[in-house]
């Protein structure tokens, strides 16, 4: 990292510090300190890092990044909050970074409940927040700069035996150049509690803004937990997304990553099955044209026996998309009958697509069932001409077929008036399509 730019960003932690959300609680600033510390000894991530091989960061160093809004759009936050709320569900808007009340509609929660903004909770519940937060360290220096710098986010805490009733849907917009917005999330499912959890991450502007989010997941015994993030930037936003999950025994975690926004984009999910019994699902679809840099990297640790992990991946790029999936899959040598499947598909759409794709299976226990694989390819020309044989022109036929290959993951879905906005962004991604998609 540039020490001009270590030094822009120590100059703006010491002045923006006793500013933030839980400044005037002791560990909260001793927190921050530590974060800002170790985000000092190891900068932002770079491809001498074997998980970040194939995406460079170094645009995060070209330009002074500010971490307070200079502007408002207000206006166009409202009705981007407006075109976008999904139908029975709990609201929550963040703009910049900021929650913003009045764009909120949390509506009424089952007893004992809490949702609202990181600032609040730890105004109302510091205690509850700072036993969720403990950790002695930071996942890499990404986590450790969101942990330093951020001015806000959301908390869900659920009580055991609780079941949310109505989805969280969390709306980040984004959009003033050159800011960087740090959401720091918090999610804790309490013994045999459910909920579901949708964030959605759009931009107001086609300016060139930074977005670092983290979503910490803590699933007690038997909590069934499902995580959604949908990825929609603006066209030049630069978006860092990381979920780390815990999850206890026979709990069952569920991750769905959906990325269609931003020129430069990382999606992170690690978990660690800490726990015998549990299982956890990942998901994700990733839809590319242009030049867009799209890359997701996942982490499932079995540590415990007699746990399943079940995760597929699909990526359709076009133009001069690129494409990373780094998948890992850690068995233990305690975690004996373990059950694990992973796969990752690509379709690329023109000559310039590309996919850089790393399934890993690393095993250290002898009972285990285990399986990974991947596969990248075209549009099948038989398939093609069967349509076109029937009457459907070449540019239709090809957006059919992209179209069915990517909805196998939308199909997953549980959530209804998700799946139907997540099929409506699919086939306007298909619509945008160049016509000339196949020789491009």
């Amino acid at each position: 990292m540039k020490n001009e730019s270590l030094d822009h960003l120590t100059h703006v932690f010491k002045a923006l510090a006793p500013t933030l959300p839980g400044a005037q609680l002791p560990w909260m600033g001793e927190r921050r300190l530590r974060a800002f510390e170790q985000f000092r000894v190891q900068g932002f991530p770079t491809r001498a890092d074997e998980a970040w091989k194939y995406t460079n960061l170094d645009v995060l160093n070209q330009k002074p990044l500010r971490f307070v809004p200079a502007g408002d759009h207000r206006g166009e936050a409202e009705r981007l909050a407006r075109v976008h709320a999904l139908a029975g569900a709990h609201r929550l808007v963040l703009v910049d970074g900021i929650e913003v009340p009045e764009l909120s509609d949390i509506g009424g929660l089952p007893p004992g409940v809490f949702i609202g903004s990181l600032a609040a909770a730890l105004s109302q519940m510091p205690g509850r927040v700072q036993s969720a937060l403990a950790q002695p360290a930071w996942s890499d220096g990404l986590d450790a700069f969101n942990a330093a710098f951020a001015r806000d986010g959301y908390v869900l805490l659920l009580p055991p035996d609780t079941v949310l009733d109505k989805p969280l849907h969390v709306i980040f917009i984004g959009g003033e150049g050159d800011l960087a917005v740090q959401p720091s999330n918090l999610i804790v499912a309490g013994a045999r509690a459910r909920g579901a959890v949708i964030e959605q991450f759009i931009g107001c502007t086609g300016d060139g803004y930074y977005t670092n989010a983290v979503t910490r997941v803590s699933a007690d015994d038997e909590a069934d937990v499902q995580h959604y993030r949908v990825q929609q930037e603006g066209q030049n936003a630069v978006h860092t997304g990381a979920v780390i999950a815990g999850q206890g025994r026979a709990s069952r975690f569920a991750s769905y990553v959906f990325s269609f926004g931003g020129s430069l984009a990382r999606s992170t999910v690690k978990v660690t099955l800490a726990a015998p019994g549990t299982s956890t699902t990942l998901d994700g679809l990733y839809v590319g044209g242009g030049r867009q840099h799209l890359d997701h990297y996942t982490m499932i640790d079995h540590a415990h026996p007699q746990c399943a992990s079940r995760e597929t991946y699909r990526g359709v790029l076009d133009g001069a998309a690129h494409g990373v999936f780094n998948g890992r899959i850690v068995v233990r040598q305690d975690a004996q009958r373990t059950d694990a499947d992973q796969a990752n598909h690509n379709l690329l759409l023109s000559r310039n697509a590309e996919i850089d794709t790393k399934p890993q299976l690393e095993i250290f226990a002898d009972d285990v069932r285990c399986t990974h694989g991947t596969t990248v390819g075209q549009l099948d020309e038989a398939q093609l001409f069967y349509l076109r044989a029937r009457g459907i022109d070449e540019r239709a036929a090809r957006a059919l077929l992209t179209f069915a290959f990517a909805r196998d993951v939308i199909d997953r879905v549980t959530i209804e008036p998700l799946k139907a906005r997540l099929e409506a962004a699919l086939l306007t991604r298909m619509a945008d399509a160049p016509a000339d998609a196949g020789d491009a």
